[in-house]
């Protein structure tokens, strides 16, 4: 299976084709932008229920579209003084590590046990927003 199945450049349909992926992707953004991260969060259900990738493609297109937008608002928080590196090297060096490991995992672990991970993580930081 080629790597970019979902994309078709011929005709000049790709952009009126592909809206909903961009709405996706610019609430992503948004997200990542307001707190610093979480558009993954957002970006996974856009993705399987809107854009109809299934689950393991919509986690792998995530972290695809996520590391650009994490260092844009890297760059962002940065130049505008919200940033302290030295505080976010340790978790840097861990959260490294851990996204090796997760990439490891991923391929291996079974859909509903990555699905039921997610939702815990998603329902975790729920609760503690309002905490």
């Amino acid at each position: 299976m080629p790597p970019f199945r979902h994309t078709n450049l011929e005709g000049g349909g790709f952009l009126r084709s592909k809206w909903k992926y961009a709405i996706a992707g610019g609430l992503a953004g948004i997200a990542n932008g307001l707190f610093g991260g979480g558009g993954g969060s957002v970006f996974v259900p856009l993705l399987t229920r809107y854009c109809k990738l299934d689950q393991r493609r919509a986690f792998a297109t995530s972290v695809a579209v996520i590391l650009p937008l994490c260092a844009l608002s890297v760059v962002i928080y940065l130049f505008r003084g919200g940033l302290d590196l030295i505080t976010a090297l340790p978790y840097l060096i861990g959260g490294t590590a851990g996204g090796w490991a997760g990439g490891k995992w991923f391929k291996g672990t079974k859909m509903p046990w990555l699905k039921r991970a997610f939702g815990l993580l998603l329902i975790y930081g729920g609760v503690r927003s309002f905490l």
